[in-house]
C-alpha cells in the first residue's frame, strides 16, 4: 500500500475542488480506505465528487492516478476490483466540469494519459489469472487507451480463457483487427 500513499502525497486534495462543493481531501481519504480493505462501492461513493455521468471534476485525474499506483501496490483483491473501476469510470468520461475546462483542461483527455503510462499494469491485469472480471475491466480499459491495436488483438488471442466471454468474442470494442 505504499505506492498508493505515495501518490496520493503527490495530490494536493486541499487545493482541489471537489464536485460537491468542498476540497477534494475526503477523496483522497476515501481512497485510502479502499486500498487499506476498509470501504466497499468506492465507485458509488465518488458520484458527484469525481463525476456525475458522463462529466468528470477535477479530482478525476488524481483518481485515475491513485487508482494506476494501486494496481502497482499490493493491495487486496477486493480494492483491486474497486479501482479497475474506478479506471474505467475515468477513462469513460465524456465532459469536464465547468471550472475545469475554464482552466483550460480536459479532464477525460488527462485521463487517458495517466491510465495510457499504465498500460502494462492493465495487461498483467488481464493475464494474471487472479480474476476474470478484473481482467475483463483491464482489457475494457485497453481497448479505450492503448493505441497499438495489433498488440490488443494479439492479447485477446494469448489471454483466451483469463477473459470473460464478451471480450474474447469482441463486444467489448468496435475497432480491433481480427
Amino acid at each position: 500500500m505504499k505506492l498508493v500513499e505515495l501518490e496520493i502525497a503527490q495530490w494536493d486534495w486541499a487545493g482541489m475542488d471537489c464536485g460537491c462543493g468542498r476540497s477534494a481531501e475526503h477523496v483522497a481519504e476515501l481512497l485510502l480506505e479502499v486500498a487499506r480493505g476498509q470501504s466497499r462501492g468506492v465507485a458509488g461513493a465518488l458520484d458527484g465528487h469525481v463525476w456525475s455521468s458522463p462529466t468528470l471534476f477535477g479530482p478525476a485525474p488524481a483518481v485515475a492516478s491513485v487508482a494506476m499506483a494501486a494496481l502497482a501496490d499490493n493491495v487486496p483483491l477486493q480494492a483491486r476490483a474497486q479501482f479497475l473501476d474506478l479506471v474505467q469510470l475515468m477513462v469513460a468520461g465524456e465532459g469536464t466540469d465547468f471550472g475545469s475546462a475554464a482552466q483550460g483542461l480536459d479532464l477525460p483527455q488527462l485521463c487517458r494519459e495517466i491510465t495510457a503510462r499504465g498500460h502494462w499494469l492493465l495487461y498483467g491485469e488481464v493475464v494474471s489469472g487472479r480474476s476474470v472480471m478484473d481482467a475483463g475491466a483491464a482489457f475494457e480499459i485497453l481497448t479505450v487507451v492503448e493505441e497499438n491495436r495489433g498488440r490488443l488483438q494479439a492479447l485477446r488471442e494469448r489471454a483466451g480463457e483469463f477473459l470473460p466471454w464478451h471480450c474474447r468474442t469482441g463486444l467489448c470494442d468496435d475497432d480491433l483487427v481480427g
